[in-house]
């Protein structure tokens, strides 16, 4: 009789090359740390659901339940209810870009939507142009279609466009495996910055010029602490393929994302999304419907910033009063992330248990690089969920493991036994 175990393991040899080879989420496998109530966690960027009024939640929910339930507990459209899509064409609209809501289709979060931009784009070897480093998980994304996912550098004010420029110039003109350039212009993950108007004028002219699709992911513009509005991308050009989702602004336990793109390219993503869920929740969507459209959600947002911020400010502080000289971080004028950077000899992955340890964690800096080699001697660090209190104590134990980090690393410096970065 054959066990259990071995069939099992029958089954494990089965698995696809690709999922045999896809690497785990860092954030994913951190949550359970996250929880411990002695740890203060600086990995996951999840947005405070608490500072959510909850009679607005309430007023939502009841009128999804009460006033549409045969509506909410029904299959729906796969590209999505169209009232929904109305309120999302409405966001997109205060934000400067005009789309129409029959072109736009709803994903569950736009983490979905990711992988329908991989499934619809990509055969193995298509090259994916993205910043370096990048939201991991559009990596998970892509890497089930098995890219060449080329990395562009970013400074202050977004990708470098010099950079992008060699880049293609590699790549050469009219190459059909060149698909798409994936960015986050709006307070990037994991970097923090933002891509200012000149480049992303450039980034626009490069792409007609180079023939490759822009998609514009945008899960934090609306979360701005510093500075005036900057137009997306989509506002310079309709062509532009733009990933919106409510996590950030409401609740991301409601799965509500959604892709606005021109209607030849929204065709064929609605046909991939067809073979993976059939449809998204009519239930959460009708509850985000009666969310944006009945409660003033708008003063929410500005409770969202205001909170924020002051979490913001309290890690930059931070960093600044403990951190060692040999660190430097970026500066973001919104969004949830700081990124960090050490002297080349440290790694933070295996500097990590150093941080449990002492009652703090972080994401190392070498899951945002489709290699996972890049980024060692760097981290993110989140400042949207703790208190002020609880991200001044996390910079505090963090900064003491890394100075006892470098203390043994400048003993060798001094010895000549290492050369200085």
């Amino acid at each position: 009789m054959t066990s259990a175990h071995l069939k099992f393991e029958r089954a494990t040899e089965k698995v696809s090359a690709c999922v045999a080879g896809m690497r785990p989420s860092a954030v994913r496998n951190l949550f359970a740390a996250a929880n411990r109530s002695d740890i203060i966690s600086l990995a996951g960027g999840m947005p405070d659901v608490s500072l959510l009024p909850q009679s607005a939640v309430r007023k939502a929910v009841k009128a999804a339940w009460s006033d549409e339930m045969s509506v909410a507990l029904q299959y729906g459209g796969t590209d999505g209810r169209i009232e929904t899509r109305r309120v999302f064409s409405d966001l997109m609209r205060d934000e400067g870009i005009r789309c129409k809501p029959e072109n736009i289709i709803i994903t569950s979060g736009a983490q979905q939507a990711l992988d329908l931009i991989g499934k619809t784009f990509l055969d193995p070897g298509d090259i994916v142009v993205t910043e370096g480093p990048t939201y991991l998980g559009a990596l998970q994304a892509f890497s089930a279609y098995e890219p060449d996912i080329r990395c562009i550098p970013f400074d202050e004010a977004g990708m470098r466009m010099d950079l992008l420029e060699a880049e293609l110039e590699r790549i050469g003109k009219g190459n059909p495996r060149l698909k798409f350039l994936y960015t986050i212009p709006n307070f990037q993950n994991p970097g923090g910055v933002t891509m200012v108007p000149e480049r992303r004028k450039r980034l626009i002219e490069l792409s007609e010029e180079y023939n490759f699709i822009v998609v514009e992911d945008d899960p934090y513009g609306r979360l701005r602490y510093d500075g005036g509005h900057v137009l997306p991308l989509k506002a310079l050009c309709d062509d532009v393929v733009y990933l919106g989702t409510i996590s950030k602004v409401f609740a991301p336990g409601l799965r509500c994302g959604w892709v606005a793109a021109p209607s030849g390219v929204l065709s064929k993503i609605n046909l991939a999304k067809q073979g993976t869920d059939l449809c998204g929740s009519s239930f959460d969507q009708v509850v985000v419907e009666h969310y944006f459209r009945d409660t003033p959600w708008q003063k929410t947002l500005q409770k969202f910033v205001k909170t924020y911020r002051m979490r913001r400010d309290a890690m930059l502080r931070a960093l600044d009063e403990y951190f060692p000289p040999e660190a430097t971080w970026t500066r973001p004028e919104g969004g949830f992330f700081v990124w960090v950077t050490l002297p080349s000899y440290v790694d933070t992955s295996s500097m990590l248990a150093e941080a449990l340890a002492s009652g703090v964690i972080y994401t190392p800096g070498d899951g945002f690089f489709p290699d996972g080699k890049r980024g060692r001697n760097s981290m993110r660090i989140a400042f949207c969920y703790e208190s002020p209190e609880n991200i001044d104590e996390a910079i505090k134990r963090l900064a003491a493991v890394i100075e006892e980090k470098l203390e043994l690393y400048r003993a060798f410096i001094e010895a000549g036994a290492l050369k200085e970065d």
